[in-house]
Parts: C-alpha cells; structure tokens; sequence
C-alpha cells in the first residue's frame, strides 16, 4: 500500500487489509509505504488512527516509511493510492515484472479506470471518513482475491 508521506491513506489501506486477512484465517504480508520521505518514522495521521478505530482497527503500531526498491522483490502486488504515486513508482521499477506489479488500488473494484483514492490530509474528517469506505471496498477485493489464490493453492 503505498501513498506520498506513509500517514494518511497507506496506513489506513494496511490496517483495513491486514484486519480482513487475520479475521478470515488468511496468511498475507502487509506493509505500506511513501513514495516520499516526509514523515519517515512518525505513526499514521490522529484522523486515520480515529477512524481505523471506530472500526476496530489499531493502526498505532505502524510507523511511516519510505518505499524501497527491494520491496519490488518482497511483494507480490503493491498498490498505488492514486495517479502521482503509481506514475513515480512505476518509474522506479527497474524491469517489465516488477512495473506489472504496480496497480492502482481502486482498479480492484473500477477496473481500468484509474481511479485515484484523494488525500485527506488537509481536509476534515469526512474525507477520511470517506477514504476509508473506498479503501475498505477494495480491501475487501483483494481479500476475495487472496481467497481465491490459496483455494487454488
């Protein structure tokens, strides 16, 4: 999962993820990061924290990070919180393979679209609000997806 500064959207998309694959006995890894270095080792935005907890959703844990090359290597599929973040790190990926491994996170659920999730980070809580029902609505894609992977091993 990965956002500009690792606080807002990223973290909240991995909390959500993680959350899903533990209550539904699924085994995936999970991380987020920044395409930036804003905020490299701060916990999440209060608003993401409050708003992961109204769900039950402890997101404290977490600190900001900068995306690195070896996750390429380390994951499977990383996915863009919109436009910007995944043009930079499809400009970061050194071959075909690991360029393919980078989607925008709502194409889950709007194929093709390229649809972007907004950063909230400098409005109220509603756009929190509401990027956590838009991140939860793809988690749950992705979720269905993993299922789907392990019944077929």
């Amino acid at each position: 999962m990965v956002c500009l500064g690792n606080i807002c959207r990223s973290p909240l998309a991995e909390g959500i993820l993680y959350n899903k694959i533990k209550m539904r006995g699924l085994e995936a890894e999970v991380d987020s990061a920044g395409t930036a270095a804003y905020h490299v080792g701060e916990k999440p935005d209060i608003r993401s924290i409050e708003i992961a907890d109204k769900h039950g959703i402890d997101i404290t844990h977490q600190s900001a990070r900068q995306f690195e090359m070896a996750d390429f290597k380390r994951f499977d599929k990383i996915y863009a919180m919109d436009r910007h973040n995944y043009d930079d790190l499809v400009a970061m990926a050194r071959d075909p393979i690991e360029r393919q491994k980078v989607e925008m996170i709502l194409n889950v659920i709007y194929p093709k679209q390229n649809k972007g999730v907004p950063d909230p980070y400098y409005g109220g809580k509603d756009g929190f609000i509401n990027v956590y029902n838009m991140l939860d609505e793809a988690t749950e894609a992705i979720v269905s997806m993993i299922e789907e992977k392990t019944k077929k091993g």
